[in-house]
């Protein structure tokens, strides 16, 4: 049974919320950008419209969930009064009580995604490191565990490029996550070098092995994000897939390499960007999104260089390099660390299982929190 300082807690901290959210401020915002949707010549051009549209669903999944939170606590505060009188159980009050504190906590999570691109769907690509079989093998490993992650919270995985292993796992592997709020803003907590320690079941003398890959997560851009694409600088190649998805894929040339010259604005550096895609059979398609998976990248190149310029507050912590790995999953001692936030967990089988947000949380609310107070 809760106490009445838990009680206390739940009900102030949804005050808070109800301040630092800007509740009143946003309803009347809702009200003036709904206004706006409702113009004659409102979809005369559909991409402003459709940016508008996402701005007014933006505000209005605040309100509601905070509305959500306040019904919460008002429902908790009216059972552990109800229990008094002997009209609920305790079970009854525990169960309200988490339920109010699991939606301040997602509320009090998002709002630490103030970036414009935390909202936006992402792309996670993990390449292994050096080690072959062993490193190939974990790769795929940690693939399946985003995916896992990913399905748990509703979103849409779509594996645009897969690079198999030798022998097993895969060498590289790039998908797309979609059809979820803050895929990216979640998933950036996970760029970097993972490390994996294990009693290798390909080595004869069962010894322990290290082996590495990395994480790379880009923001997904969509049609209301402008990015230039030089076409002077884009040239393709075609070839046929291999792997699953039958004798059509691989006698028709329909997967596609996209090469792209890129100059660095600033130190005029160049380097070529490469990007295969064999989503589909549909060549066409292939292209389409390859383009897609281009502008994210020169997108995330973007940003990262207006964060620099900003901020410096993850040199050493957040920096992803080969050899600094941000975590380390030691399957003898059953210990999962961030090496960034301290965080670890004794669940090993959990967190391959996609049991990551503990992670996520830590990484937000240490890192996320500084940026929101650079900004204010």
């Amino acid at each position: 049974m809760i106490t009445s300082d838990q009680l206390k807690d739940v009900l102030e901290r949804t005050e808070k919320l109800h301040h630092y959210l800007n509740i009143d401020q946003k309803k009347v915002e809702f009200e003036e950008e709904q206004l706006r949707t409702q113009a004659p010549d409102f979809w005369d051009d559909p991409k402003r419209a459709e940016a508008q549209m996402k701005k007014v669903k933006g505000i209005e999944k605040w309100l509601n969930g905070y509305k959500q939170c306040k019904q919460n606590a008002d429902e908790l505060q009216l059972a552990f009064d109800y229990y008094k009188e002997e009209l609920v159980t305790e079970e009854e009050v525990d169960a309200d009580y988490a339920k109010a504190v699991k939606c301040i906590e997602d509320l009090e999570l998002k709002n630490m995604l103030r970036q414009d691109e935390d909202s936006m769907d992402a792309v996670l690509k993990i390449n292994s490191g050096a080690g072959g079989t062993e490193a190939q093998d974990w790769a795929s490993m940690l693939m399946r565990m985003y995916m896992r992650w990913c399905e748990a919270n509703g979103y849409k995985t779509t594996i645009t490029d897969l690079q198999p292993g030798e022998e097993v796992g895969v060498k590289s592997m790039t998908m797309t996550i979609e059809g979820g709020e803050y895929a990216y803003g979640y998933l950036k907590s996970e760029n970097g070098v993972h490390r994996l320690v294990r009693v290798s079941p390909y080595n004869a003398q069962g010894k322990r092995m290290t082996s590495f890959a990395s994480v790379f997560v880009t923001p997904l851009v969509d049609d209301t994000i402008e990015v230039y694409v030089d076409p002077a600088k884009v040239s393709w190649d075609t070839f046929r897939s291999s792997g699953a998805g039958g004798q059509n894929v691989n006698k028709v040339e329909s997967g596609v390499r996209l090469r792209y010259q890129y100059e660095d604005p600033d130190t005029g550096e160049k380097e070529e960007i490469l990007i295969e895609n064999t989503e589909t059979r549909d060549q066409p398609k292939n292209r389409e999104k390859a383009m897609k998976l281009l502008k994210s990248q020169l997108y995330d190149r973007a940003l990262k260089k207006q964060q620099a310029e900003k901020a410096k507050i993850e040199a050493g912590k957040k920096k992803i390099e080969w050899g600094s790995q941000i975590r380390s999953y030691v399957f003898d001692d059953r210990r999962v660390k961030d090496h960034r936030t301290g965080y670890q967990t004794s669940d090993v089988d959990g967190v391959m299982d996609g049991k990551i947000d503990g992670f996520i949380k830590a990484y937000l609310m240490e890192f996320a929190e500084s940026d929101a107070e650079k900004e204010d």
